[in-house]
Parts: structure tokens; C-alpha cells; sequence
């Protein structure tokens, strides 16, 4: 990765192509942001959309895009996201408006990412949470949202499927990015 530039994707040659998600990240010259699980919480901490997976998806990602926007980044920043969900058969099903929410917060930017599925979370109401983390750059480094990131094999989210969902190893159903 040249100096300048903050953030370099990994996809090796080897692997499956990455479907919605990048195998590796590695990055340089910023701030690690530690994301804390977010889940579909309003400001005031109560689920928005009970009982909508989409929905809280969308709003677990504008909180974690928030985190990182608070701390001098963007969603751009973010190197590694865990999905964490309840029903992964629903998610499954959702995948093409999962792949539209994701390009509204995201474009076709994948970090590294995973899913799993879990019994449930802390709130009964939350379908989903997601956590990790961003690398905000250091001052005479780039940014990621200005586009100065190195590319290491196909990261740019082309090889999604018509959803643009996330695929883990190219198998359809994928990992975490919807």
C-alpha cells in the first residue's frame, strides 16, 4: 500500500471471490474506533421497527456509520463489521432490500465482515446487532471517502449477486454484508 493511503482490501487471487465483503483489510497512519454493538435503537434506546429485520438493519448501520462520523470519519472509515442475527432464514429472505439499505449507507465499499446467527439479544424487540470497527486517518494521510485506498484483488463489489448481497465464500446466503 503506498504511504499516503490509509486503507488496502485484500483478495487474494486463491480465495473465492468476495461477494459483498472483502477477505482482509489492513490499514495504516490512523485511529483504531471500536464500534459497540448497535442494534435498531432510536435516541432514545427503544427498538424503531419492531418485528422488521430491514428496518432495523438500516437503522443499526446509520448508528454504526454515526459512531464513526462522531469520531472525524465516515462510512468509508469502517475496516471490519459482525452481524449478529436472530433469524437467519428472514435475513436470508430479505437479501435484495438487505443489498439496497447496504448501498445506501455504504456504496459498493465492503469491509471484512462475518454473520451469525445467535437466540436472541439483550432487548427482545432487536432482530439484529452489529459491532466493530473503523480506522479514522491521521492528518497527512488520505481518507478512505476521498477514494485514496489501495485495492488488492476484486473488492469493488461487482461480483455481488442482482441484491448485491453478501455471499460467504461465493455460496449464496452469504455472511454479514447484505
Amino acid at each position: 500500500m503506498p504511504p499516503s493511503e490509509p486503507i488496502e482490501r485484500i483478495n487474494p487471487a486463491g480465495l473465492a471471490p468476495p461477494i459483498g465483503f472483502s477477505h482482509g483489510v489492513a490499514t495504516r497512519g490512523g485511529r483504531i474506533v471500536w464500534l459497540a454493538g448497535q442494534n435498531g435503537t432510536d435516541a432514545e434506546g427503544r427498538i424503531a421497527a419492531v418485528g422488521d429485520l430491514v428496518a432495523q438493519v438500516d437503522r443499526a448501520l446509520a448508528n454504526i456509520v454515526a459512531v464513526v462520523v462522531a469520531a472525524g470519519g465516515s462510512a468509508a472509515d469502517i475496516v471490519k463489521l459482525h452481524f449478529y442475527v436472530h433469524d437467519l432464514p428472514a435475513y436470508r429472505a430479505a437479501r435484495a432490500a438487505l443489498g439496497d439499505v447496504w448501498r445506501r449507507h455504504f456504496g459498493r465499499r465492503y469491509p471484512a465482515m462475518m454473520l451469525l446467527g445467535v437466540t436472541g439479544f439483550f432487548d427482545e424487540e432487536a432482530l439484529v446487532e452489529i459491532d466493530g470497527f473503523a480506522v479514522v486517518a491521521d492528518a497527512g494521510y488520505g481518507s478512505a471517502a476521498d477514494g485514496s485506498e489501495d485495492v488488492v484483488g476484486d473488492t469493488d463489489g461487482t461480483a455481488a449477486d442482482e441484491g448485491g448481497t453478501a455471499s460467504s465464500r461465493g455460496h449464496t446466503g452469504g455472511p454479514a454484508a447484505p
